[in-house]
């Protein structure tokens, strides 16, 4: 079954030979190959706005700059969410990104304006995975620091606006070698492939 895939990609430099941009151009190209509808968020060429109150997230609407990114992560079946392990968490441009997108304030965004995003579940109906590198093991990350940060995202804001279910692909030792990266690429060819 064809999919609406929405990739978002959350390194927040544009360029460079970044690995979590390899992984998402290959999902993307294979995602495309076999047939998925596909379109792709580059945060970091986004220019929007860092919210600093609760009054702003809950009264005012979502900058004119991330409209077209809110419209394309409602209009997908499955999001995937690419981004590097920084301190513990997602980097701080993409909690910025979700902050904004997810607003309790979407006027003019087909959202009930008395309602945020969490309490009409935006989200309801679309699955999601969440694809991130490091360069600890990834033992370390799941059971030394809990995977804090990823089930941050994956529970504070992907489930509690509705989306299920989540998966997600760990890549820790990131600055690995060649074949390991190979490995890596095919495995996310694959999820591409399958929309998954």
């Amino acid at each position: 079954m064809h999919k609406r895939i929405t990739i978002i990609q959350g390194h927040p430099h544009p360029g460079g030979q970044h690995l979590v941009r390899e992984l998402a151009a290959a999902y993307a190209k294979a995602a495309l190959g076999a047939g998925h509808e596909l379109h792709v968020i580059d945060v970091a060429t986004l220019k929007f706005p860092l919210l600093r109150d609760a009054d702003a997230w809950s009264a005012e609407s979502v900058p004119d700059t991330l409209r077209e990114a809110r419209h394309r992560i409602l209009w997908a079946d499955h999001l995937v969410i690419f981004f590097p392990i920084w301190l513990g968490s997602m980097p701080a441009l993409l909690k910025g990104f979700f902050e904004q997108v997810l607003r309790k304030a979407n006027h003019s965004l087909g959202t009930d304006p008395a309602k945020g995003v969490f309490d009409v579940k935006a989200l309801e109906g679309k699955s999601a995975r969440v694809v991130v590198t490091m360069y600890m093991p990834t033992f370390v990350f799941r059971w030394y620091f809990f995977a804090h940060g990823l089930k941050s995202l994956e529970r504070n804001i992907l489930a509690f606006a509705g989306a299920a279910p989540i998966s997600d692909t760990i890549i820790g030792m990131s600055r690995h070698d060649a074949t390991a990266r190979a490995k890596w690429l095919r495995k996310l060819t694959a999820l591409g492939r399958k929309g998954a």
